[in-house]
């Protein structure tokens, strides 16, 4: 019909660009669920957000309207951990299924960051206040009670004490040189509650060291397109796309890529190297390396 609109579904990444366009309207668990759609194309994001929707509501049906949070608190842990089973995936924790949400629900193994996605979606739906913590290799979550922060381990399920929080930094301050003085950076610092951003960025980079580890750059590049959507002025992440781009044979994109690195980060510890690898693609000139 003349003059009619011609409508197309969104690709995969427009839709994920969709979603994580405004920090104020994004949605942490259906982003999360979207990052599948590189792996499985045919992925029913809202199929999978109504599964759980659906154990949400299970729960949540158990609950008197006025349950102090303690005791919603409670009935989640004994729901999620022992009723459904979700639990970390000790055997094979590297498996790039860990990252995917539907997976870790069909599954019911996953990855701290992920497990603590499905956690943090059911605890927000039952009225508490969960926010997702980046704790130095290893994702928490935290909640508001009025007694005061707990810090949950999505991996075991376990309340962590201070004493247990503390044990979980060793690893960190000894590579920054901080053994033996916790109090020079104090545990509340490690404590403060991820953004949705942040939480995606996470998972995806995850899958990215993965990719890259098993030399997998078909996958790794289709993550750094995400990636750099996602993060848009995080310039390291533009050169790892375009360094995965090189690797796949293309070019123009690559060097595009690396171009607005060097653009952007004037001072790069890397600035020859980068340089270089433009010249081998054909897009720099050798005479400015000497």
């Amino acid at each position: 019909m003349t003059g009619s609109l011609l409508l197309h579904a969104p690709t995969a990444l427009e839709y994920f660009a969709s979603l994580v366009a405004d920090d104020a309207s994004f949605a942490l668990t259906e982003t999360a669920v979207s990052i599948a759609h590189d792996e499985y194309p045919a992925l029913d994001t809202q199929g999978v957000l109504g599964e759980i929707d659906a154990l949400a509501a299970r729960l949540k049906a158990r609950i008197a309207a006025d349950a102090a949070p303690m005791q919603r608190l409670r009935l989640l842990n004994r729901f999620f951990f022992q009723e459904l089973g979700f639990a970390g995936n000790v055997n094979d924790y590297y498996d790039a299924k860990n990252s995917y949400l539907h997976c870790v629900l069909q599954t019911r193994r996953g990855i701290p960051i992920t497990l603590a996605v499905l956690y943090l979606e059911i605890a927000s739906q039952i009225g508490l206040h969960p926010n997702g913590v980046s704790f130095p290799g290893h994702f928490l979550v935290k909640l508001r009670m009025p007694q005061g922060e707990v810090v949950i381990d999505p991996f075991t399920g376990q309340s962590m004490s201070r004493e247990a929080l503390d044990a979980l930094l060793v690893p960190y301050r000894r590579r920054q040189g901080l053994a033996g003085s916790p109090s020079s950076l104090p545990l509340a610092l490690f404590l403060q509650a991820a953004s949705p951003r942040e939480i995606v960025a996470r998972v995806l980079r995850n899958l990215k060291e993965i990719h890259r580890n098993a030399d997998d750059w078909q996958r790794l590049h289709a993550v750094m397109h995400r990636l750099v959507i996602l993060l848009p002025t995080a310039w390291e992440e533009r050169r790892d796309r375009g360094l995965a781009a090189a690797r796949l044979g293309a070019g123009d994109a690559a060097a595009a890529d690396l171009a607005a690195y060097l653009e952007h980060v004037p001072h790069a510890g890397d600035r020859s190297a980068i340089e270089e690898r433009l010249v081998e693609l054909g897009h720099g000139d050798r005479k400015r390396l000497h």
